[in-house]
């Protein structure tokens, strides 16, 4: 008997079947974000060093630089991760082949070198306006703005942003997650905190005026970030609020943007009551968001197991979040994901049904017991199958071709 075999007797001792839990894993797609690979970077050159709250730390060696590098670093990482895969890509990261455009005139076929890559691949793709690190983000102000100048460049680039997001999904045959963030606020307490909140509004009212097919709309919230410390203009109950009174947008959850002590988990089953879709950014925040490689802690296990326990798999749109420059940038894409599908394994390898009944049924100390027992059974033996049935390796092997491709390839880039 296998390793394999001895594990999969033991889930089935607790009426867990394995082979389903498998086929749900590999069914699911993780969408992965593009700009992990180059810093935030982009394709712009506008010389515009990263604001509104975006900041990298670290100079490892290898940063991608172009998209043909950047792509060839999302290859890499992709090989080495199993199951399906979307690419997460924000609008600086259109390829220009001949005159550039400011970002309110971005245009679909600026991103047809995306969708041929998609295409050649199976992957799905999503997509972002990028309201930072540019000339008419002023007084740290995009969509709320008092300057109505300003306010119309980001309404514009946004609408931009939604009809090449409808683009993409009609050459994709698959619906474009399309989320809008904001990095509005203000450093110090401001005298007016219901006016800029009407303007956005009023924003938004505008962007998500035109019917558009294959697009799915949502808007992002933050408790606060670097220069907004004292109010953040859209906030976790704007946007909720947003999302409630405006059918077909949603409210994306990134477990970043909230106070320490708020865990998403629980947010998406508060969702699932109202929503049929929630989106999800996976980051992992250390004292707030900053952004770093998604570990397997027991907040991120807390988010898949919601997830699987609500039946939610095609009704959570899974994305990450984070960029880390401190470290190798190919294996923070690979640590990463690989940790997301192993938190979503360990969800759907515990007796939920049974779990649920016990808590129906006041069964508490029944329902601990087990809750606990779940914790040690041998799920790295079913993570090593499932890899192995993905193509992938199961084990730290998989960092050894990291080290041949950077010496090869990324160590190469001065």
């Amino acid at each position: 008997m296998t390793r394999f075999d001895s594990a999969k007797e033991k889930y089935a001792a607790l009426g867990v079947d394995v082979d389903r839990a498998l086929s749900l894993l590999a069914s699911k797609a993780i969408s992965i974000h593009c700009w992990q690979g180059d810093d935030v970077t982009g394709f712009e050159n506008t010389g515009e060093a990263l604001s509104g709250g975006i900041q990298t730390t670290g100079n490892y060696p290898g940063k991608a630089r172009t998209p043909a590098e950047l792509m060839a670093d999302f290859d890499k990482a992709a090989s080495l991760i199993p199951g399906k895969k979307r690419i997460n890509l924000h609008a600086s990261y259109a390829i220009f082949k001949g005159e550039r455009v400011d970002r309110d005139k971005l245009l679909p076929e600026h991103f047809d070198a995306w969708i041929a890559y998609a295409k050649e691949r199976g992957y799905g793709i999503d997509f972002n306006p990028t309201c930072f690190s540019h000339p008419m983000v002023k007084d740290g102000l995009t969509l709320s703005s008092p300057d109505e100048e300003v306010r119309r460049f980001w309404i514009d680039h946004c609408i931009a942003c939604r009809r090449i997001a409808a683009y993409i999904a009609k050459e994709l045959g698959s619906p474009v997650l399309n989320n809008v963030w904001i990095p509005d606020g203000y450093k110090h307490v401001p005298a007016d905190r219901l006016g800029p909140r009407a303007r956005l509004a009023a924003a938004l009212d505008e962007i998500f005026a035109e019917k558009l097919d294959g697009v799915i709309d949502c808007v992002e919230s933050k408790v606060f970030g670097i220069g907004v410390e004292s109010y953040t203009t859209g906030s976790n109950e704007f946007y909720m609020s947003y999302a409630a009174s405006h059918p077909g947008v949603y409210n994306l959850l990134d477990n970043g943007h909230y106070h320490p002590t708020e865990m998403v988990g629980d947010k998406i089953p508060a969702l699932l009551t109202f929503f049929d879709k929630v989106p999800l950014h996976v980051t992992h925040p250390v004292r707030w968001d900053s952004d770093h490689v998604v570990l397997l802690d027991d907040e991120v296990k807390e988010i898949a197991t919601e997830i699987v326990r609500c039946d939610a798999l095609d009704k959570v749109l899974i994305g990450l979040d984070y960029f880390d420059a401190s470290i190798n940038r190919v294996a923070a894409w690979v640590i990463g994901t690989r940790n997301m599908e192993k938190a979503l394994l360990n969800a759907l390898l515990m007796p939920h049904a049974k779990l649920k009944e016990l808590q129906d049924s006041g069964s508490f100390t029944e329902m601990m017991m087990l809750q606990e027992e779940c914790k040690t059974l041998p799920l790295g033996d079913i993570w090593e199958k499932y890899c192995e049935m993905q193509g992938v390796p199961a084990d730290a092997s998989w960092y050894e071709e990291i080290r041949t491709y950077e010496k090869e390839v990324l160590s190469l880039r001065k």
